[in-house]
C-alpha cells in the first residue's frame, strides 16, 4: 500500500516557522499548501501541529487552502496547547468513529378514547385482535317511515365507523339487523290489512257514521287509561280530528245534500279515522287473520325504502345484514342452549329468561348499562310488546323482570315450529343470535340508540353472556343521543316525528351530516332551524374557501413557479396549520369529539383566509402549494366524515355526486376564456364610456351565469374570480341580493320623500309673517300686541316674562325665516 505522507517536510518547516509575521507566513503557507494534498494519503506531523500551533485563531477564509487545512487539523488534534506536551495526533493507525447518538424525548402520543355505555367513561379503545373491530349495530323495527331518530344514530355511527377505518386505519367488521318479526309490524301489518278491506267493502256514510261511534267508544277508554301526557296529548289530537270531521258527514246526511258533498265528507272522515277504525277493527278482527304473507309484505316495503334513505344519507352499508325472519332456526338453537345452561324456564309455550338465576350466578350480572332500572316494569313491558303483555302472559312468568326469549304464538300471529310448539322469537334475543353467529362470543363495539340501554341491550347481554358462559359479550358499548324537534321530543309512537325524506326535501345530506358534526355524537341533538342554519353557514363557509384556492391554483405558472419562496407569513401560516392538525387529531382521540375539529377547521381555514386577503391586498400571490396543502386536508378529512362523496382533490363536488365526468376540469378553461374576454370588453367600455356595454357584461354575470352555476366575482384591479357553485344556491344568493337593492332602494326613496316632505314643511314654515304666527293659536293666547307678539294667556293672564322670552326667541327666529322666504320670492326660486 502506499504510505501516507506528511505535509510538511524539514525544509518547509523551517522556512514557514522563520516568518514572524502573521499574516505573511498565513500568505506562504496558502503558497505551499496549494502544492499538496491533504484531503487524503496523508498523516500530520510534528511539524504541522508546530505550524498549527503558531495561529492565533482561525484563518481569513480569502486563504482557502490554509481555512481547508487548518479545519482537518483542528477537527484531530486533541487541542493542547503546551508546548512542553507531546502532540496528540490522530494518525492513521487510529481509525476514527462516529459519535454517540441519542433519540430525541419526543412528545406523548394520544390513544383513541371512546365512552362505553358499560363504565359511564371514556375508556381507552382497545380491539381484541390487533387492528381487526367486529362491530355490531341495531338496526330499525321496519313498520313505518325511517324518520330523523334513525337518522341520528345512523349517519351518527356512519361517522364513528368511517373515522375508526379511515382515520385511525382500523379494519371495521360492521354488522347490522333488521327487526322485521316484532309486535308492532304484527298489529300494524294486520291493521293496514283490515282497513284496506274496510275501505274496498266502500261502506255506506250511515255505516260510516255508526262504526266511527262505536271505535269511538274503545277509544276513549284508551284515553282515559293513558297516564304519559304526551301520549295522551297525541290520542286527543286524534280523536279532535275525527269529531271535527265527523260533524260534516252527519250534517250532510241529515240535510240530504248532494252526493259528491256527502262522499267529499265521507273520504274525509274515513281518513282522519284511520287509527281509530285500524285499533277497532283489530281488536274485532285481528285473530282470523292467518295469512303469514300478511307479516312479510309490510316489513319488506319498509326494508327497502329504509335502505333507500341510507344510501341518500350517505350512510355505508353493513358489511353483513341480518334479518330476525331469516335466523328462526339459529335463535331456537340459541334460546335451547340458554335453556340448558340453566338461565331460561318453559311456561305455556313460551320460553322465558330468569333474571334472579342469571344474577345469582357468581360470574354474571344483570343490568351492567342501567342497574337502577331494574324493575321498571313500564319499560319492562314495552320491551315485550304489546301484544304480550296481555294479563295471561305477565302469569306466565315466575318474576315480573323476567323477559320472553321465545312468544307462543295466538291466533292473528305468524308462527314458527319449535320444541315449546308454534311460536315466534322475542324481540332481544334476536340480536343476541344474530350477532353470536356472525361475531361469536365476544364483539369489540355494540351501538344503538340510547333509549336501547333498558331493557333491550340489559337484555342481550344477559341472554349472550348466559348462552356463552362468559361475561365479556361486549367490550364497549356506545349509544348514540336522544334527537329533539325544535326542544321537544320525537317518537314514532306519539306521531312526532319528521321522515327522512321530507328532511331531504328540505336539506342536503351533506348540511345534515355537517349538523350531527357539529354536536357531540353520544349528546342529544335538537333538530332545529338554528341547527341546520348553522350547518348550512359552515357549508357555505368551507365551500367558499375551496372555490378561492382553486381559483388561485388555476393561475398561470410555469413547472418551477408552484415552489415559492416562504416569507414570515407563510410560515406562520404553516405552524398553525400543523397545530391544527395536532389539535384534530387530540380532539378524535377525545370520544371522537367532531363538534371540536370542526372548530378547528373553521378556525384554520379564517387564518388562510387573513393570509390570501394580506397577499392579495400587497398584489403578491398567495403560496399555491401551502394553500393547497391545506385544502387537501380539510378535504380529505371532510371525506373521512362522508360529508364528501367525489374523488376531487380539493372541495365540494360541482353538479352533484352523481356526475360521471369533472365538470370542472372540464368546463373551467372554457370560462376562464369567457372571463378574460368580457374583462377586455369591459376595460374598453370603460375608456370609450359605452355603457350599453358595460350593463351587458353586468347581466351575464347577474342573471345569465348564475342560471348555469357559474359566479364571476369582479375585484378592483384583480383579475376575475370564477367559480362553480350549486345552481340553487346561486339564484338564491341572486333573489337575496335583489331583496337587499330592492331595500336599499326603498329606503332611499323612503329618504329622499322625508327629505321633500321636511323642506315643504319648512318653506310652509317660512312663508307665514312673524306677526301672523302666534295668533292661530287660539287655545294658548288670548291677547296680541301691535307686531302680533302674544301678552295674555287664555284666562287674561299677562304672561310672565320667562314666557315671553321663550316666545321672543321663536319670534325672532321665524323673522329671519320670513326674510329668506322673501329673498326666495325677489330670487325666483320660491315655489
Amino acid at each position: 500500500t502506499k504510505c501516507p505522507v506528511p505535509l510538511f517536510t524539514a525544509s518547509s518547516y523551517s522556512f514557514i516557522l522563520s516568518i514572524s509575521e502573521e499574516e505573511a507566513r498565513v500568505k506562504a503557507l496558502n503558497e505551499y499548501l496549494s502544492t499538496r494534498s491533504y484531503i487524503q494519503g496523508f498523516t500530520f506531523s510534528h511539524a504541522d501541529v508546530e505550524v498549527f500551533r503558531k495561529f492565533s485563531g482561525p484563518p481569513v477564509d480569502q486563504y482557502i487552502h490554509v481555512v481547508r487545512w487548518y479545519r482537518h487539523i483542528e477537527a484531530i488534534y486533541d487541542g493542547s496547547s503546551e508546548k512542553s506536551e507531546p502532540c496528540k495526533l490522530q494518525t492513521s493507525k487510529g481509525k476514527r468513529v462516529q459519535p454517540p447518538w441519542s433519540p430525541p424525548a419526543g412528545t406523548k402520543h394520544s390513544r383513541l378514547c371512546l365512552y362505553n355505555s358499560l363504565t359511564r367513561n371514556k375508556e381507552i379503545f382497545q380491539p381484541q385482535n390487533g387492528k381487526k373491530v367486529l362491530w355490531y349495530c341495531c338496526g330499525p323495527t321496519v313498520y313505518d317511515a325511517s324518520h330523523m331518530g334513525h337518522a341520528r344514530s345512523y349517519i351518527s355511527f356512519d361517522i364513528l365507523r368511517r373515522i375508526l377505518r379511515d382515520y385511525f386505519k382500523y379494519d371495521v367488521f360492521y354488522c347490522m339487523n333488521i327487526t322485521d318479526i316484532d309486535d308492532k309490524i304484527i298489529k300494524r301489518a294486520r291493521q293496514n290489512y283490515l282497513f284496506e278491506r274496510y275501505r274496498e267493502n266502500k261502506s255506506a256514510p250511515d255505516q260510516l257514521l255508526e262504526d266511527v261511534k262505536t271505535a269511538s267508544e274503545l277509544f276513549s277508554v284508551k284515553l282515559n287509561e293513558t297516564t304519559d301526557p304526551d301520549k295522551k296529548q297525541m290520542l286527543e289530537r286524534i280523536q279532535n280530528a275525527v269529531k271535527s270531521a265527523f260533524e260534516p258527514l252527519q250534517e250532510a246526511v241529515q240535510a240530504k245534500l248532494p252526493v259528491e258533498e256527502i262522499s267529499r265528507c265521507h273520504e274525509t272522515l274515513l281518513e282522519e279515522a284511520k287509527d281509530l277504525l285500524s285499533d277497532w277493527l283489530d281488536t274485532k278482527f285481528g285473530s282470523q287473520v292467518t295469512d303469514n304473507s300478511i307479516f312479510s309484505k309490510l316489513p319488506k316495503f319498509w326494508e327497502g325504502e329504509f335502505h333507500k334513505d341510507m344510501e341518500a344519507l350517505n350512510v355505508l352499508p353493513p358489511d353483513v345484514l341480518t334479518r330476525v325472519s331469516e335466523y328462526v332456526p339459529e335463535i331456537v338453537e340459541f334460546v335451547k342452549k340458554i335453556v340448558d345452561n340453566g338461565y331460561g324456564y318453559v311456561s305455556n309455550g313460551s320460553v322465558y329468561f330468569d333474571t334472579m338465576k342469571f344474577d345469582s350466578s357468581e360470574k354474571h350480572s344483570y343490568a351492567k348499562l342501567v342497574p337502577e332500572a331494574v324493575g321498571d316494569q313500564k319499560a319492562l313491558q314495552e320491551g315485550e310488546g304489546d301484544l304480550s303483555i296481555s294479563a295471561d302472559r305477565l302469569s306466565e312468568k315466575h318474576s315480573p323482570n323476567d323477559f320472553a326469549l321465545w312468544k307462543s304464538s295466538k291466533p292473528g300471529e305468524p308462527s314458527w315450529d319449535s320444541p315449546w310448539g308454534k311460536g315466534r322469537p322475542g324481540w332481544h334475543i334476536e340480536c343476541s343470535a344474530m350477532a353470536g353467529c356472525i361475531l361469536g362470543e365476544s364483539m369489540d363495539i355494540h351501538g344503538g340508540g340510547f333509549d336501547l340501554r333498558f331493557p333491550h341491550h340489559d337484555n342481550e347481554l344477559a341472554q349472550s353472556e348466559a348462552y356463552f358462559e362468559n361475561d365479556h359479550w361486549v367490550r364497549y358499548f356506545l349509544h348514540t343521543g336522544h334527537l329533539t324537534i325544535a326542544g321537544c321530543k320525537m317518537s314514532k309512537s306519539l306521531k312526532n316525528f319528521i321522515t327522512i325524506k321530507d328532511a331531504l326535501k328540505k336539506h342536503t345530506a351533506r348540511q345534515l351530516r355537517l349538523a350531527f358534526l357539529m354536536h357531540s355524537w353520544k349528546d342529544t341533538l335538537d333538530y332545529s332551524n338554528n341547527t341546520m342554519e348553522s350547518a348550512i353557514q359552515y357549508e357555505k363557509f368551507m365551500n367558499e374557501f375551496f372555490l378561492n384556492v382553486k381559483d388561485i391554483l388555476r393561475g398561470p405558472t410555469d413547472v418551477t413557479s408552484r415552489f415559492q419562496k416562504w416569507g414570515n407569513q407563510e410560515a406562520e401560516l404553516n405552524k398553525s396549520f400543523y397545530d391544527k392538525k395536532a389539535a384534530v387529531h387530540e380532539a378524535l382521540c377525545d370520544n371522537i369529539d367532531t363538534r371540536s375539529v370542526l372548530e378547528e377547521m373553521r378556525s384554520l381555514v379564517s387564518q388562510s383566509n387573513s393570509y390570501i386577503a394580506a397577499k392579495k391586498s400587497s398584489r403578491q400571490m398567495p403560496n399555491r402549494l401551502l394553500l393547497e396543502n391545506i385544502s387537501s386536508y380539510l378535504t380529505q378529512m371532510l371525506k373521512i366524515f362522508g360529508a364528501i362523496e367525489s374523488d376531487d382533490a380539493i372541495g365540494f363536488p360541482v353538479g352533484g355526486n352523481s356526475q360521471t365526468i369533472n365538470v370542472e376540469s372540464t368546463v373551467m378553461p372554457y370560462l376562464q376564456v369567457l372571463s378574460e374576454f368580457r374583462e377586455g370588453v369591459r376595460q374598453i367600455a370603460r375608456e370609450k364610456k359605452v355603457t350599453e356595454v358595460l350593463q351587458l357584461s353586468d347581466a351575464l354575470r347577474d342573471d345569465v351565469l348564475p342560471e348555469l352555476g357559474v359566479r364571476f366575482e369582479d375585484h378592483e384591479g384583480l383579475p376575475t374570480v370564477v367559480k362553480l357553485v350549486d345552481k340553487d344556491t346561486l339564484l338564491k344568493e341572486r333573489e337575496e341580493k335583489k331583496k337587499i337593492e330592492e331595500e336599499k332602494k326603498r329606503k332611499k326613496e323612503e329618504a329622499a320623500r322625508k327629505k321633500q316632505q321636511q323642506e315643504a314643511a319648512k318653506l310652509a314654515k317660512m312663508k307665514i309673517p312673524p306677526h301672523e304666527m302666534f295668533k292661530s293659536e287660539h287655545d294658548k293666547y288670548s291677547m296680541f300686541d301691535e307686531n302680533g307678539f302674544p301678552t295674555h294667556d287664555t284666562e287674561g293672564k299677562e304672561l310672565s316674562k320667562g314666557q315671553i322670552k321663550k316666545l321672543r326667541k321663536l319670534y325672532e327666529t321665524q323673522e329671519k325665516l320670513y326674510k329668506e322666504y322673501l329673498q326666495m320670492v325677489q330670487n325666483g326660486i320660491a315655489n
